[in-house]
């Protein structure tokens, strides 16, 4: 058994495909599957299951991934141990992002750059999804940090968060919707009003959307969702052209009316869209994870102080779920 047969049967879990893991590896697909193979002989047993569009886990498969990981993070600690007594950081980082977030109150591929300037053996990826998916990925270990929306009450069990954004979640809607006659004067809208309306909304698993079916479900309905869309520059366009009630995170006035919207906060109850960095309660394993971890918690922003942290050390709103945080009603993919 060789550490470079554990490598590819990583990789390819984690691309859930030959061809996307041989282009990460920079290797061509057959350098890829042919030490697999041999691994799978050497161990009498299948590992992966080719039959699907995907490559999946066998049980036996799933049963040797956890030590497959193991083994090359005791490899990597020991490369990092040495480079660390020569001042060198080196190593592999993994973040994901939330759809639409880099744009809204931060840059976060300034910062990923400003990194890896600082620390150019430091090799990094950059990955979208949606938050429920990059939990999941953060818990087994397919990333190291995320930028998420919070969907639940509570951060979930094993994670730790900073809030970046934090903002109530508005009705848009075009100049001439109706929605606006029924209110007209007022600046807020009860959640309730929304009950028939067709609604505008993130797709399932991500935040936002999760915030807006339970504070549904506390109001007495099901909301009715007419359109979905990834970007939440698409559901402005959408409200916009009259084709139902966008529900986002709050938008400057001369944004809103740039992009033809008009926007009512939503009250009775006030869903808020928080957006978050989140990481494993223990930390990332690697040290240039937990120097890039340390490097965001003081760059980006906090909520309502109008500029970045201006420290590391955790803030109220920078805990884990397992200290029993504060309630999490959020937005964001």
């Amino acid at each position: 058994m060789e550490l470079r047969q554990l490598q590819y049967f990583v990789a390819v879990v984690e691309e859930a495909n030959f061809t996307r893991a041989a282009a990460r590896l920079h290797l061509a697909q057959p350098g890829v599957s042919a030490p697999i193979r041999q691994l799978e002989r050497e161990l009498g047993q299948p590992l992966l299951d080719r039959s699907g569009r995907s490559v999946t886990l066998t049980e036996v498969g799933a049963s040797v991934l956890p030590f497959a990981r193991a083994a090359l993070a005791a490899v990597e600690e020991i490369r990092q141990t040495v480079d660390e007594f020569g001042g060198l950081l080196r190593g592999r980082v993994r973040v994901g992002l939330v759809s639409g977030a880099s744009t809204r109150r931060f840059d976060l591929a300034s910062l990923l750059a400003d990194f890896h300037d600082a620390h150019p053996q430091v090799e990094m990826s950059l990955t979208e999804d949606t938050s429920e998916r990059m939990l999941a990925a953060l818990h087994d270990g397919a990333l190291d940090l995320a930028v998420i929306g919070l969907a639940d009450e509570e951060p979930p069990a094993g994670v730790s968060c900073r809030i970046v954004v934090d903002e109530p979640l508005v009705a848009a809607v075009a100049p001439d919707d109706a929605l606006l006659a029924a209110h007209a004067g007022r600046t807020t809208v009860p959640l309730a009003a929304l009950r028939d309306r067709p609604l505008i909304s993130l797709p399932r698993g991500t935040g936002l959307r999760g915030v807006l079916e339970r504070c549904c479900a506390r109001a007495g309905f099901r909301p009715r969702i007419a359109f979905e869309a990834a970007a939440p520059q698409v559901l402005a366009r959408l409200a916009a052209r009259g084709l139902g009630v966008a529900v986002v995170p709050a938008l400057p006035a001369a944004e809103a009316a740039a992009a033809g919207l008009r926007t009512l906060e939503i009250t009775d109850p006030r869903p808020r869209g928080r957006v978050a960095l989140a990481w494993r309660t223990e930390g990332p394993a690697g040290p240039a994870a937990r120097a890039l971890l340390e490097r965001l918690r003081t760059s980006l922003p906090v909520p309502g102080a109008g500029g970045p942290s201006p420290s590391g050390p955790r803030t109220g709103s920078d805990r884990p779920a397992a200290a029993g945080g504060h309630a999490h009603q959020a937005a964001g993919a």
